[in-house]
């Protein structure tokens, strides 16, 4: 029994790790600091359309992008992770400033516009947001409210308005496009001006919806799931687009951003997930789950997803905004404790 035994064991052990060898191959690490909601059941569709499996690892409300990052960043020297799929490019900006982004293209980023991905292809867009107000009907109406976000610094919206923690999320995303477009001087009076006009500080853009349906500020500045899903949940809320003036700023428009990473464990598998990700398919489905804007021409979507078309963008140079964004994180921290 002893050799009988240790025969059995020499046949197993190997075939064990053959096994579990193709396991760890047939699969892709993905690192999202998009909403699990939406992102996770993409992710699922991937994996039965492919048999890859799909190691997600998500960033919290509170932490939202700046969590994945870091760990990214942290990781630099020996890679766990295979694809960044961020809510917005400036995080993957920062990445590739730092040498943890490689360059991918393939027939599916070819159908993105210029204006959506980087022109040397570290990170690719698709199916984007927008930054928006939304109000609550019981206590303003939407000719009351400002129609543009320099004008929270009015008087008469003192103590009405909030915003998301200025240190992560698309809130830091939106306020670098700020600086980058009016200039630190400017910009940082401004913020010290909302300061001064009482803006109420959020834990998240989720916290921002929330004070808002439930009555306790007017109205706040958020992105446009967020948005759809308070509409979804209360008659009494509703949402404008802002800057849309030709004398204005213009409205922030942020697409998803994916990225390759450098020496990735998994670079071919992830490859296949980076096309997934950039495909009608994928774009078709989060119109329908949270409402973003397709940035491929042909992808049918619900009637109450906004058009493009309609919207006056923001012109910003988004390598520029990542910069940025790492430029005044220490200014924001000052002047949050203020």
């Amino acid at each position: 029994m002893g050799k009988f035994s240790s025969f059995i064991s020499g046949i197993l052990v190997p075939l064990v790790f053959l096994l579990s060898s193709c396991q760890n191959k047939n699969q892709v690490v993905v690192y999202t600091s998009v909403d699990q909601v939406f992102s996770e059941p993409v992710l699922k569709d991937f994996e039965i359309k492919t048999g890859i499996r799909v190691r997600a690892v998500y960033d919290t409300e509170e932490t939202k992008s700046t969590g994945v990052m870091n760990r990214l960043i942290a990781e630099k020297d020996n890679p766990q992770c295979d694809v960044f799929w961020s809510g917005d490019p400036v995080r993957n900006g920062v990445l590739q400033s730092k040498g943890i982004t490689f360059p991918f293209q393939s027939v599916q980023t070819n159908l993105i516009g210029e204006a959506f991905k980087d022109p040397e292809n570290h990170w690719i867009g698709f199916s984007a947001r927008a930054r928006v107000l939304i109000y609550n009907k019981n206590m303003t109406s939407s000719d009351s409210l400002p129609k543009s976000v320099l004008d929270f610094s009015n008087p008469s919206y003192r103590g009405q308005f909030t915003i998301a923690n200025p240190l992560f999320g698309t809130t830091t995303f939106h306020l670098a496009a700020i600086f980058t477009l009016l200039g630190d001087e400017k910009a940082k009076y401004w913020m010290d001006s909302i300061k001064q006009n009482g803006v109420i500080i959020a834990a998240s853009n989720g916290d921002v919806k929330r004070k808002v349906m439930n009555g306790e500020i007017a109205f706040g500045l958020t992105d446009t799931d967020d948005a759809f899903e308070a509409m979804k949940e209360s008659d009494a809320v509703g949402f404008v687009f802002i800057d849309l003036e030709e004398t204005g700023i213009g409205t922030l428009i942020m697409p998803n951003a994916v990225s390759l990473i450098k020496g990735a464990p998994h670079s071919e598998n992830a490859k296949k997930l980076i096309d997934y990700l950039i495909s009608q398919e994928t774009e078709s489905k989060l119109a329908v789950s949270c409402a973003q804007m397709p940035l491929i021409a042909g992808v049918k979507v619900p009637e109450n997803v906004p058009s493009l078309e309609n919207i006056r963008p923001m012109k910003i140079d988004y390598k520029s905004v990542s910069g940025k964004l790492e430029d005044i994180q220490p200014w924001l921290k000052s002047w949050l404790e203020k």
